[in-house]
């Protein structure tokens, strides 16, 4: 049951994120010309061309040989809920352009919110281990190689190439620029959805009462705490440092309860991602 759950409330998100990249394609890229990255940049160059031609379904048709590139390098699991994903996206913006007449906004608005919604949607899509195929496909295949880049980095330099296309093809360089834009903007924001809601802390601290230190750190916190043993180079001496990993919302806490029982400790706090363990997130082999 818990596992039905939790697969129905994933495809919930997904349909959220899907609705999110279909909105930001026709309210903010598609009315004001702004290129677009990947699969669907490629299907807004081709419904430019061919008008006939739907950028929804074109989407789905291109996507038809990524798909069975993924098979067997994602698993079946993930292919479905991307394949899930893609085909609400495309779906989503079909209707969204036959039930409303979106008109062109302030470009520069169009390249924030554009790449905002983009990076909310893709965020919230990856983070449910699915993709809304196309390069989004591509860079979840290609982080399985290249495992320490992030996945907006990723789509980032794959998009580069399409986006110069779209504006060739649209005749202008400000749609290339705009688009290298909210390109960024995309990255920032999805790498935001997929690592900046795990931030973490990692305190080191350099006093002569640790022993209280790390008592009221772990009664007042609950947080464990490890000694390191240094030595000071210039003294010579030997110095226990004592090292705390937190999350985000708890460093005034790890603050006050340092200083309170030593005014002079020496305390140095520093950003920390993916920290795995108890009070933490757990490993899966299938994390970004």
């Amino acid at each position: 049951m818990a596992t039905v759950k939790k697969t129905l409330i994933s495809f919930v998100i997904i349909t959220l994120g899907a609705a999110a990249y279909a909105l930001g394609f026709v309210w903010c890229y598609a009315p004001n010309g702004i290129a677009f990255g990947g699969v669907t940049g490629v299907a807004q160059i081709l419904n430019y061309l061919i008008p006939a031609l739907p950028v929804g379904v074109t989407v789905i048709a291109l996507n038809v040989p990524l798909f069975i590139l993924g098979w067997k390098l994602i698993g079946g699991r993930l292919l479905v809920s991307s394949l899930y994903a893609m085909f609400l996206s495309s779906v989503f913006i079909d209707v969204l352009t036959a039930v409303y007449p979106w008109q062109p906004m302030d470009p520069m608005l169009a390249t924030i919110f554009g790449g905002v919604l983009m990076g909310l949607s893709l965020g919230l899509v990856f983070q449910q281990g699915a993709t809304t195929g196309g390069t989004d496909l591509l860079a979840r295949l290609l982080k399985l190689k290249l495992a320490w880049l992030p996945m907006g980095k990723l789509i980032m330099g794959i998009d580069l190439a399409v986006i110069v296309a779209v504006a060739a093809v649209f005749g202008t360089l400000k749609a290339a620029l705009y688009g290298l834009v909210a390109l960024y903007i995309t990255s920032i924001v999805m790498d935001g959805v997929l690592y900046g809601m795990d931030k973490a802390k990692v305190a080191y601290i350099i006093s002569d009462r640790n022993q209280e230190i790390s008592e009221a750190i772990f009664k007042g916190l609950d947080r464990g705490v490890t000694i390191l043993h240094g030595q000071g180079a210039y003294t010579g001496k030997e110095k226990d440092v004592l090292m705390c990993a937190f999350k985000q919302r708890e460093i005034t806490a790890i603050k006050a309860a340092v200083k309170e029982v030593d005014p002079e400790a020496f305390l140095i706090v520093c950003d920390a991602h993916d920290v795995l363990g108890e009070g933490f997130k757990e490993y899966r082999k299938d994390d970004l």
